[in-house]
């Protein structure tokens, strides 16, 4: 297993690098025939982006889905491949090549040892979830629209090695202010300043929080101006948002989209909207847990469950209805910083865990 992953993590795969990705691809394709006994396969394939796959395992009438991206966000050659005791890092190992490399070989162990399925499985591995799922949205949502439940590898909690049975939604939004531009000096009063339309803007935005809700909005960078003698004609900013239920989603954003300018003479544009939506935890997640759970204290494993402010794939096919548990994958720190790392001695263990729920339901 930690072979695989190691060659895994050694085809590169940024998610703009549509060549890389679909070499990393290949190579996942190739795993999968190598590795399993495979009812049937398909690649789809895609433009813009990376190649998406999709594996069949067994058969049946009823599904279970496991969703699984191989893309990162991380530029060839960022992050290099190392092993620090019982750590291993590298790009994309924690988020979330190790969480597919586990979810194939608790497979792997299903077969050969001749263990028998309730359903069948299908296996979508997608290329562009650190972009948004752009592209493999509508495959996710198509088969989880047929699936019993869906079993998503990406990483467990930090830390706590939790399953996450809920996750905050995602908006992106993106704000463009238009002043008038004039001489600082000369004609400082003809001027009408984007940059301060936008500080009171993203004063105005920030007030949005509220932790008790679990809403959050972050102005994420800002842009604008063209010289310190120059009042400012323009300004822009990039806008995050995270709602825990999708009336603060209706809400939040029905505020965003109607910003309105606060000084005279200026205009503004808000684009964007909500990414993911909410994955709420329902009386069929918590089950879902709950086989998890008595399948972890039968193997001398602690597992609990939290809830996230991170999105996935899990947000689409929970917001549609069907029951997901989300966090599967590996054990580690450092989504998305220079240490992501997977912790080596975790892997048998959650793949485990992995076989036996598949098992279960």
């Amino acid at each position: 297993m930690l072979d695989d992953l190691i060659e895994f993590v050694k085809k590169e795969s940024p998610s703009s690098n549509k060549k890389l990705v679909d070499e990393c691809g290949a190579y996942l394709t190739d795993l999968f025939q190598c590795r399993l006994d495979l009812e049937h396969y398909e690649v789809i394939k895609e433009a813009r982006v990376g190649n998406h796959m999709k594996f069949t395992i067994g058969k049946g009438e009823q599904q279970i889905l496991i969703i699984g991206h191989f893309d990162t966000v991380w530029e060839k050659g960022r992050l290099k491949l190392k092993k620090e005791g019982n750590k291993l890092f590298g790009p994309g190992i924690l988020d979330m090549k190790g969480g597919i490399i586990q979810s194939l070989w608790a497979i792997k162990a299903i077969q050969e040892l001749a263990l028998p399925l309730n359903k069948k499985i299908v296996f979508l591995c997608n290329s562009d979830e650190e972009i948004g799922s752009i592209a493999s949205k509508k495959y996710i949502e198509e088969e989880a629209k047929k699936s019993e439940a869906v079993l998503v590898a990406e990483p467990a909690v930090a830390g706590s090695g939790a399953l996450k049975t809920s996750r905050k939604g995602a908006g992106i939004f993106n704000l463009k202010i238009w002043g008038r531009a004039a001489h600082a000096g000369n004609h400082h009063e003809d001027g009408i300043n984007a940059i301060e339309e936008l500080a009171n803007q993203v004063i105005l935005l920030q007030r949005l929080t509220d932790y008790q809700k679990g809403t959050t909005v972050n102005v994420g960078t800002i842009t604008g101006g063209s010289g310190t003698n120059v009042v400012p004609e323009y300004a822009e900013a990039n806008i995050d948002l995270r709602v825990s239920t999708e009336e603060e989603a209706k809400r939040v954003t029905d505020i965003i989209l109607n910003l309105k300018p606060l000084s005279k003479g200026i205009k503004l544009e808000v684009t964007g909207g909500m990414n993911r939506p909410p994955m709420v935890k329902t009386e069929q997640t918590k089950e879902l847990f709950e086989y998890a759970q008595s399948i972890a204290n039968e193997l001398d494993i602690d597992l609990t469950e939290e809830a996230v402010g991170g999105g996935s794939d899990g947000n689409f096919t929970a917001a549609i209805g069907t029951p997901t548990l989300d966090g599967l994958g590996a054990c580690g720190k450092g989504i998305h910083a220079a240490h992501e790392h997977i912790q080596i001695d975790k892997l048998a263990e959650r793949s485990s865990l992995f076989a036996n729920l598949l098992l279960k339901i």
